[in-house]
């Protein structure tokens, strides 16, 4: 089992064709969602947003190659659709059925090819790995690779299947999720411990700082092995969803290297997760990245930019890899020698490259996660639509 279909309750069935695919997913139980942030949004996440407070669901449909944004009231009806279609594959009613779109903003969506394509794949919901791989495959866009993870708990499993690559930014960027759990939970526990998931993980994803108007992560508990340890679960579903936001940083589009940045001796969890985002986000760093460069002083320009007041001289800055660490300045001293940066232009020929960052102010940590930015990431977007 990969991820998802190693959860009991849960099958899945997808299809891609060009650029267009549907994956449905089915799996009966409590439900929670959390949505993007930005102020114009697709017609299915305003759709999802009036539904989601009954959280409870019977499955999801999720199309790609369109967005279903800025399309009016034929989007509304498009993503009503949807629903229908999808409450008919599960034998439910639409009221039930999660619905998610990513692709181009501000085309009409073909709902001719979405039902074709719906029943062609309902007969084929099933439990096993290559289900959630078809599904997996079926919701990317300009995703390299699929993305799955797996948490086995104490007595339950958490397990989720994400794509993103690019317009990935915090307050989510393009990217969905889709997450279960056999645990029994309320809708108000699982909203509660998404949304603190969600802030750990996918609002601290930096790709392009651009955010997104389709994103989406949901979770659905099917409540086949009885109510969890809530620490337990929470901490299984914040590490599946950290491992999927790392996926979609190191997927990012024309990306070679993963950026982490890890920030502590900060006064409040909040203001480091700020500036560790602001230095995951620095065009500057991140080209840095690419050209496996050791200008750390962009590391700094970054932090203080974050709008989070701290003693610049109390700050240490540093590289790591692995049991390597290469200390750029501490505590306002520099030490940045020729070794040293010829030691740290060494470790970021890694497909990893770490950033570690103490404020000196407190005893609060947060991570954030990026990628390098490449002529290719220019190329792709450039012709995006051509």
């Amino acid at each position: 089992m990969k991820s998802i279909c190693a959860v009991e309750g849960v099958r899945a069935a997808g299809v891609k064709e060009g650029k267009f695919g549907l994956a449905l997913i089915e799996a009966q139980g409590t439900a929670a969602a959390v949505f993007t942030r930005n102020q114009v949004v697709a017609e299915p996440v305003k759709l999802m947003r009036e539904l989601m407070p009954a959280g409870f669901l019977d499955g999801i449909i999720v199309n790609s190659g369109n967005a279903n944004v800025y399309t009016g009231d034929a989007g509304v009806a498009a993503a009503l659709r949807m629903g229908e279609i999808a409450a008919a594959a599960f034998g439910t009613t639409p009221d039930r059925v999660g619905v998610a779109s990513t692709g181009v903003i501000g085309r009409f969506p073909d709902v001719s090819l979405i039902e074709r394509q719906c029943t062609a794949i309902a007969p084929q919901l099933r439990c096993d790995a290559s289900a959630e791989d078809d599904a997996a495959a079926a919701i990317m866009t300009t995703d390299l690779s699929p993305k799955h993870a797996l948490v086995r708990g104490d007595g339950f499993a958490v397990a989720g299947i994400a794509k993103g690559s690019g317009m990935i930014a915090p307050n989510m960027g393009t990217m969905l999720a889709f997450l279960y759990t056999d645990a029994a939970l309320s809708a108000a526990d699982l909203q509660a411990a998404l949304t603190v998931a969600v802030d750990r993980s996918f609002n601290r994803v930096v790709v392009d700082g651009d955010t997104s108007t389709n994103d989406c992560v949901f979770v659905t508990a099917t409540g086949r092995k009885g109510r969890p340890d809530p620490e337990a679960f929470q901490a299984a579903l914040e590490e599946v969803c950290v491992s999927l936001a790392r996926q979609i940083a190191a997927d990012g589009e024309g990306a070679t290297k993963l950026l982490v940045v890890r920030v502590s001796g900060a006064r409040t969890e909040e203001e480091a997760a700020l500036v560790a985002r602001t230095v995951a986000g620095s065009s500057l760093v991140k080209t840095a990245v690419y050209g496996r460069d050791p200008n750390w002083g962009r590391i700094v320009a970054a932090a203080g930019r974050a709008g989070v007041s701290f003693d610049p001289g109390t700050m240490t800055v540093s590289l790591r890899s692995g049991d390597r660490e290469v200390v750029f300045a501490r505590r306002g001293a520099v030490l940045a020698d020729a070794a040293a940066l010829a030691e740290a232009q060494e470790l970021m020929a890694g497909d990893t490259v770490t950033f570690a960052i103490d404020l000196g102010e407190g005893g609060a940590t947060a991570t954030a996660w990026g990628c390098d930015l490449t002529e290719t990431y220019v190329e792709i977007n450039g012709k995006y639509t051509t």
